[in-house]
Parts: C-alpha cells; structure tokens; sequence
C-alpha cells in the first residue's frame, strides 16, 4: 500500500446557481476540482469531491411563476433534464462523489437545525432589514459597496428592500475572521485577503441578513412560520450536510471534515472566508484547512456571465473540439488564481500546438516508429549512451517531483507547462537520434531500440501525469503502449515499462483544426437561430361589427385539467366563469400542454356557442388559442391573460 492510501482528501466546489444555461465558467471550476480530485487519488488518498445545486431564493421563485411550473419543478427541470446540470458534469467527465441539491429533504432539516442552534446560542437575532438588493445576483449590499449606484458583481441596477429579517452577528467574529485571514494561508491567493480586510472588514462588517419574508421558495424558519432561510446559511453548510452534520443521511463527517480546499469563483470569496468561517465559529466547529478563490473566464473582456447572456456553450464546444481538449485547454491557458480571456481562437490554437503537434504528433510517431521497425516487439536494446540520452531520462526522471510541486499549489497552468518541456525535448530527441537513419544499418538496430525506449518511457510518463487533465487521452495512451503501468509509484521512475513492450498503433489524438475554417462554422453557430414560421393565411370574408359583437368572449380561470381517454388530443377543463357554476370545455390541445401546467392560469373564452359532444362529452363553448406552422409542425398556443383579471370578466 502506498504511503497516501490511508489519508482523506475533500474538496468541493461552489454549488451552482440553477440556470436556463449553464456556460464554460461553470465548466472551468469544476473541471479545476475534478483534475485535483483526480491527481490525489492518482497520488492514493482518499478523496471526497462534492458539487451540487443551490436551489431556493426568489429568482427561482419568479423564474418557476413565469414558466408556469412549481419552483421544485422548475430546479428539477433544470438539474436533471435534458442538457441540466447533471448532464453537463456527464458531459465533461466529472467524478464527482457526492451532490447535493439544497431542495434535499436531509439538507432541508439540518439547515432547520443549525439556523436554531445559532438563534439560542444569541447569534441570530430578529430585527428589520433595509438596504439594496441585487435580484440577479441574491444579494444584498450597504450603500457604500455599491459601483455607480449598481451591484458590484453584475453592474446591474439594485433595488431598495425592506422586511422583517433575522440578522446574524457577523460584526462579533470581525476580529478572529481578520486575525485568520492574514496571519494563516487560510484563503490563497494571497491577492484575495488584502481585498476580504480591506474592502469589507476594516471599514465595518455589519451584521447579516439570513431569513426573507418577501418570498417563500427557501427552507422554512420552524419557530417562526413566514420566514425562510437565506442563502447564506442554507447554501454555506452544504459542505458539511453532504457528509452527514445534524442528519442521518450520511456518516461521513468525522472522515471527511474539515474540507482541505473549496475551490471558489472570486465574486464568492466573501462568502466563504468572512461569512462561512464566521458561522463556523459561532457554533465552535473546526473550520476548512483552505479556501482558493480563483479568477474569471472573461469573454471580450467582461465577465461571462448567465445573468448578463454573455456565455459560451460548453456542449458545443465539447462536441466539435472533443471533452479532453476543451478541458486542457481550460486549465493548460490560464493561471487558475487569475482571470484568463477566453476567445475560440485561442482554443483551437492551443489544441493544434499544445495536442496536435507535439503531443498527438509524440505519441504518432514514436509508436509508428517502433511497429514499423521491429513489428509487435522491442528488441534488446543497447545501453543507454550517457552524452545522447541523459538529457531527455533526467527531465523525464524528475518530471514528476516539479509536477507535484505544482500541483500542491494549485497550479495547474504551471504543472501542465512542467510535462510539455518533457514532451518537446522528447520530440527534440526525434530529431537529434533521426530513428529512421538509424533503421538502415542492422548494426544500428540495438541502438535504434534504445532512442524508441526511451521514447516510449517518455510517453508513459508524460501520459500518466496528463491523467487528471485529460483522463481519456491517457487510458488511450496506456492502451497504445500495450496496457503500460501508469500509477503514481511508477510515474516517478524512469524504466518501468516493458523492455519488450508491444505498441498498439491507432488514428491521431488530435487531429489539427483548420483555424479560419472553424472560426467562420462556429461564428455562423452563434447567430439566433431564423425561426421557420408560417402564420395562416388572413381571410378575405368580412364580418359585420354586429356579428362579431354577438361572440361573448369572457376570461375564464382553470380550476382543473385532465386528459380524455382514449384521445390523444383532448384535455377536458372545469373552468371558473364567474357564474358559480363550473364550465365543462374540451380543447385539442393536448399535444402542447401538460394538464398540470394549466392548472390556475386565466384564459379566454368564447361561451355562447352551442353545447358540441366530444368523445362522449359536453363541451360548453371554445377556449382561444394562436396557430402558426413552425418547421412544419402546426403549434397551438393558449391565450392567456393577466391572472389580476376576475373570472367572468368580459372582453371587448
């Protein structure tokens, strides 16, 4: 057993807002988590890596109403439908071990537990919250944290809010949040604790709201029905409820706890190293060994960002250029603590420089190599010759040590840049040892086995250590050496690979990308879509005012929505019409609506026309729908009106 193997290892990233569109900035933190999770227990520990969704607040609220579902549907939509959030981690080959959904009923009851353990411990108290509130971004702020009157985060107008709140005593743990920020490597970079202290500690940290009444969607507060939850309570203490703290969900605590790093986007460092390891304290619990608050991807040089529309879609990418490169790429171009630009170009560049030519063109050609001279086997092989070899074993020998020294750092860019030095010499030492001059002359066949040796030895080390970064190039690059060893012990040593290894050829890892090409596909992919409409044609017949004004068309409120048997295009609805007697409609319509989606919406009816039998039933008048034909597909929408609108209520 390895000297790792019986130590832990948690890490965890943020848990990710629900949004209509994920984009590559959530993909950039959390490939960042699963590479380091990947590289310990490559390294043997055993490790925890936690993601998830943070679902409540009053954006999803409002997001949920205007979709016409619940909020739960809503979140359960987004998590786990078709291109949600689990999708996407799929996707982009995270191996997460556990994710948490704050909508989790074993979430829902610890965080009930933990809000009343610091309400009679005195550190929660009830008072009136008045300030500024960014809705996009579920935060509030003091008048003097505000940009030019805007959210500091988004830029985006804020609103004044008013309601009765409780208030946690954040202002008391000023001084020992301050005290471990700068006199511990508690938070890194080191960049990030002058802006905690000197932006919000020194000049005053004020208690902070953590229960709403302006809206539902939250964890109830159970003493004091009314209020729920906020987020920074309820989203926080995920780190410890996904492994079991006041809840019988899991047993994992005592193992686990405290987190060794949270990997964190900037906009939250405040969150997680003033307020988190406040509440910590407040209930005398040991607090994470690191918080890492890494930079932004920045998209013509603004934040990308799901609240301003300004994202890049991971799935596209992933599907053109391939998972693994998107993830190097991501880790391979910028610094993780600093914001890096991102740009198309600057990906497919990277992709035909970093893995088309020196490392697919390695692996290619080495393998080529050692199957088109010596056919399944290596041959004995000569001693290595001090004055040609030395350079290129000793880089290799001592790559893994400048590699780990990197990673332990967080560094991702630098770790990565450590194995392209040894796979540049090592294409170098193609060209200094030229195989193919060597392959005349049978004398020089010893020698010839000793270059393709030391080059295949090369990729096996270089491939194992790419494992957190790109884990499927590297099992190809183990099947291509014939099944090579690339656990950690091995990586560290030059010469484990069979002398008489058998290479396995195959296509190119990465084959290169015609720039302009794919610059100009994916710029046409980035135009809004023309939607293929077709409206039916208007009528020529003329209708007298009179005539029309016989028609009574009246708002009507849904009261129920079920489907009729046996008919795969009816939905039969009791409708509200203000008469105090239900209306019995039926509608062909089923094909574009769920009955449980209608349920409470006001639509409009036309009520005097005569009763029709349909499959049996009575149907009392018709509901108004649009119709148009989009792509060939004839689509029908309800008219629906303003839910302020009584039922009963005439149209004219």
């Amino acid at each position: 057993m390895c000297e790792k193997c019986k130590e832990k290892f948690y890490i965890t990233t943020p848990i990710y807002y629900p949004s209509a569109k994920l984009h590559i900035g959530h993909t950039y933190c959390t490939v960042a988590t699963d590479a380091m999770a990947r590289y310990k227990r490559l390294q043997g520990y055993d490790v925890m890596f936690l993601t998830g969704t943070d679902e409540h607040g009053q954006k999803i609220e409002d997001k949920a109403k205007d979709a016409g579902v619940t909020p739960q549907q809503f979140v359960d939509n987004i998590v786990e439908g078709p291109g949600g959030v689990l999708d996407l981690w799929k996707l982009m080959n995270i191996s997460y071990d556990r994710f948490i959904r704050t909508t989790d009923d074993y979430h829902v009851a610890a965080i009930q537990k933990i809000f009343k353990k610091m309400y009679d411990n005195g550190d929660i108290y009830k008072g009136t919250y008045k300030g500024k509130y960014c809705k996009p971004c579920e935060s509030f702020w003091t008048e003097s944290q505000l940009v030019d009157g805007k959210c500091p985060d988004c830029g985006r107008e804020v609103q004044d809010a008013e309601e009765e709140a409780y208030f946690f005593r954040l202002s008391k743990y000023a001084g020992r949040v301050q005290d471990l920020l700068e006199n511990t490597d508690f938070l890194e970079p080191r960049s990030r604790v002058n802006e905690m202290v000197n932006n919000f500690i020194k000049p005053g940290l004020e208690d902070l709201c953590v229960s709403r009444t302006s809206f539902t969607w939250g964890v109830p507060v159970d003493f004091d029905p009314g209020h729920v939850v906020y987020v920074w309570i309820d989203a926080l203490f995920n780190y410890m409820t996904a492994l079991g703290f006041q809840n019988d969900k899991y047993q994992d605590l005592d193992k686990f706890w405290p987190a060794d790093v949270h990997f964190v986007g900037k906009e939250i460092v405040r969150f997680h190293s003033i307020i988190w390891p406040a509440m910590l304290m407040s209930l005398n619990l040991p607090l994470p060994k690191k918080v890492y608050g890494h930079g932004w991807l920045l998209l013509d040089g603004g934040k990308m960002s799901k609240s301003k529309g300004n994202v890049v879609d991971p799935y596209i990418l992933a599907e053109r250029f391939g998972v693994d490169a998107l993830r190097f790429f991501l880790l391979r171009s910028f610094p993780f603590g600093s914001d890096g630009n991102f740009s198309n170009e600057l990906l497919i560049n990277t992709i035909n420089v970093d893995l088309a030519n020196d490392l697919g063109n390695l692996v290619s050609r080495t393998v080529a190599m050692a199957q088109k001279y010596f056919g399944e086997h290596l041959p004995a092989q000569q001693a290595a010759d001090e004055e040609k070899d030395a350079e290129l074993v000793t880089m290799a020998s001592s790559l893994r040590g400048k590699y780990e020294a990197e990673m332990e750092k967080y560094a991702f860019q630098n770790a990565l840049a450590e194995v392209f030095k040894v796979i540049s010499r090592a294409n170098k030492y193609i060209d200094e040892n030229a195989p193919w001059v060597l392959a005349k002359s049978e004398e020089n066949k010893p020698r010839l086995a000793r270059v393709l040796y030391n080059l295949l030895e090369t990729v096996r080390i270089c491939g194992g250590l790419l494992t957190p970064f790109m884990p499927d190039t590297a099992g190809e690059i183990a099947r291509r050496l014939g099944g090579a060893r690339m656990d950690w012990d091995s990586l560290g040593t030059f010469g484990v690979l069979d002398p008489q290894v058998a290479v396995v050829a195959g296509p190119a890892l990465f084959p290169r990308i015609d720039v302009e090409k794919e610059l100009a596909a994916l710029e046409e992919m980035s135009k809004p879509p023309v939607p293929e409409l077709e409206i039916e044609p208007y009528s020529d017949e003329k209708v007298d005012f009179d005539t029309f004004c016989k028609s009574d068309f009246r708002a009507v409120k849904v009261k129920d929505c079920k489907p009729v048997k046996k008919s795969d295009k009816l939905l039969c609805f009791t409708l509200d019409d203000g008469t105090g007697t239900d209306r019995q409609i039926l509608s062909g319509i089923a094909k574009y609506y769920k009955p449980e989606e209608l349920i409470g919406k006001t639509l409009v009816a036309i009520t005097n026309l005569p009763p029709r039998k349909m499959m049996g039933r009575d149907s009392n008048g018709m509901l108004l729908s649009a119709v148009h034909t989009e792509k060939g597909e004839e689509k029908l929408n309800l008219i629906m009106i303003s839910d302020t609108i009584p039922a009963g209520a005439k149209l004219c």
